[in-house]
């Protein structure tokens, strides 16, 4: 069956069968002077051959596979029968065109491989015989003509020797043409599989190289750029196509220079940079570190190719570097500041005591009076704001243990309602999925973020009647519970939702500023998501995700205790 390997070597098979029926037609034409009796095989025989150049090429391009194997099956049928003529006219067994069987066979071997060619030889090997006999026997009766044939194949008959010589010959020329034509199939199945392979290989490499977060730009052995993927294109600024194909001087010298150097060291000196930083303008104009690395490609046998450099933006991790070291510097300050305020609230302590006996034991005129209340109110303050910020600076130290939320909460109402500043003007709900719930955390942390969290409502009513809800919801296919702490007081301004956590930052009379601050420190020290919904007039609610605390046989609650009901 015509195949596609024979499609693929039409550059070889081709102009064989046209060299083949040329020489044909020299020896029918030119030599034998195109005698009558060979007219219709040729005539035949031309058409196939002139129907096979045309469909071979229509093939290529349409595909008409079982239409041009019949028409070189009916070629190769015409050829053979051709053959037989002009070896019968010319001397039969001393027929010098015998060889145009082996061109015959050779052919075969590009379209049928190794089987088909043994096919072909055969009938040749019968038409060769076939023809010597009808060559001997002509003019004979059947008889002498059986007679004959015997005699062609006696060992002791030259005709033998010429015929078995011959057909081993052509059996000889088939099996190497024919096992030479598999090898070939052989090598090209490979080479596809191969040049298949390299070609995925090289779309994978150039794929992963072009998607790489690092910027990657190769130059030649001459300093011109030869690649440059995605990342190199976002982090200098420069497209592919504007730079590939350019010198890298000519490419980079304008806005980073100190890249086109390092480029031609590594071309002129042989100077490899494993690891430098070097700064080069934006494409917006502003400064930009990079963490360079430079390699020098290089070739067994050829010398250096070229010069790989591998880069990355800087920007992100000198800012990392810099709020780490500037957390460091803090983290200094912090112990330090707690230190002077744990030595100050000392002699302030005594200070406070010493004015409320001098107070209690002498008589002072009422200026007086009024100036000592002043000082024990204001050292008063003074403790609160030492002791929030102490309590602030050493948030750090957690202890995770197992932790009811609905007890927690239960308490600080009741710590709320015991608070005189208070008195019965805030109404306090709890509205809860479960009654006993379980969270990972440390107690006193998160008994001190609900009650710097309730009291920051309390204080947002100022004069006014409020209400603040605690509500629990628990989502189980996740282990995490949400806390919202609602309040409906007077909200918090757009412009001061990005300030409410700085520390001593606040916006109430009486308040320290450290409230929010402390609660920010907490949900980062116990790594829990905290958000706040505001809106001017309507209210606010902090929100406040924990890990759930799983336990291994987790037994329902039917009643509700106190601590977890409204007030």
């Amino acid at each position: 069956m015509y195949s596609r390997e024979v499609l693929n070597k039409i550059g070889w098979f081709l102009p064989l069968r046209l060299a083949q029926y040329i020489v044909l037609f020299a020896v029918v034409v030119f030599w034998m002077g195109y005698p009558r009796f060979m007219q219709p095989q040729f005539v035949l025989y031309s058409i196939c051959t002139l129907g096979f150049a045309v469909l071979m090429a229509a093939g290529r391009k349409h595909r008409l596979k079982n239409v041009t194997a019949t028409i070189i099956g009916l070629q190769f049928l015409f050829e053979i029968v051709l053959e037989s003529s002009i070896i019968y006219s010319t001397g039969n067994v001393n027929s010098p065109f015998s060889a145009l069987f082996i061109l015959t066979i050779v052919s075969a071997a590009l379209t049928y491989r190794l089987l088909g060619t043994l096919v072909t030889a055969s009938l040749v090997s019968v038409a060769y015989a076939f023809i010597i006999w009808l060559g001997l026997s002509r003019g004979q009766d059947y008889e002498i003509s059986m007679r004959t044939l015997k005699t062609i194949f006696s060992s002791g008959d030259s005709a033998f020797y010429s015929i078995f010589l011959h057909i081993l010959i052509f059996y000889l020329v088939a099996f190497i043409s024919g096992y030479l034509a598999e090898r070939l199939k052989e090598r090209d199945r490979q080479l596809a599989d191969t040049s298949l392979a390299l070609k995925k290989a090289k779309l994978e490499t150039d794929d992963i190289l072009r998607h790489l977060n690092s910027g990657l730009l190769t130059v030649d052995a001459k300093g011109i750029v030869i690649f440059f993927n995605r990342a190199a294109e976002r982090i200098l600024g420069y497209r592919e196509e504007d730079v590939k194909g350019m010198h890298c001087r000519e490419a980079f010298s304008q806005r980073m220079p100190e890249l086109a150097s390092r480029l031609m060291d590594g071309i002129e000196h042989r100077l490899e940079h494993p690891r430098v930083e070097i700064e080069i303008v934006g494409a917006e104009g502003a400064v930009v570190p990079l963490g360079l690395s430079t390699s020098i490609l290089t070739e067994e046998g050829l010398g250096m190719r070229g010069i790989i450099a591998i880069f990355s933006d800087l920007t992100e991790a000198k800012r990392l570097e810099a709020k780490m070291r500037t957390a460091d510097r803090l983290a200094v300050v912090g112990e330090l500041s707690a230190s002077i305020a744990h030595e100050i609230r000392n002699p302030l302590a005594a200070i406070s005591g010493s004015v409320e006996v001098l107070k209690n034991d002498l008589k002072v005129s009422d200026e007086n009076e009024r100036l000592m209340n002043l000082i024990v109110k204001e050292s008063d303050r003074l403790t609160k704001i030492l002791t929030e910020f102490l309590l602030y600076a050493r948030i750090d130290r957690t202890a995770y243990n197992k932790v009811e939320l609905c007890h927690l909460v239960g308490e600080v109402i009741e710590m709320l309602y015991h608070n005189r500043s208070l008195e019965s003007r805030v109404d306090f709900r709890v509205e809860s999925d479960e009654s006993i719930i379980y969270v990972v955390g440390d107690e006193d942390l998160i008994k001190q973020l609900l009650l710097n969290l309730a009291v920051n409502a309390c204080e947002s009513f100022e004069d006014m009647d409020g209400q603040v809800t605690f509500r629990l919801t628990v989502n189980h296919p996740e282990n995490r519970v949400e806390l919202r702490v609602q309040d409906n007081g007077p909200g918090i301004p757009a412009d001061n939702i990005k300030k409410i956590y700085q520390p001593f930052f606040s916006t109430k009379k009486e308040g320290t500023g450290l409230g929010l601050s402390i609660v920010h420190r907490i949900c980062s020290a116990l790594k829990l998501r905290m958000e706040v919904l505001s809106e001017e007039g309507v209210g606010t609610t902090f929100v406040v995700e924990f890990d759930t605390f799983v336990q291994e046989t987790p037994s329902p609650v039917e009643s509700i205790p106190p601590s977890c009901g409204s007030h």
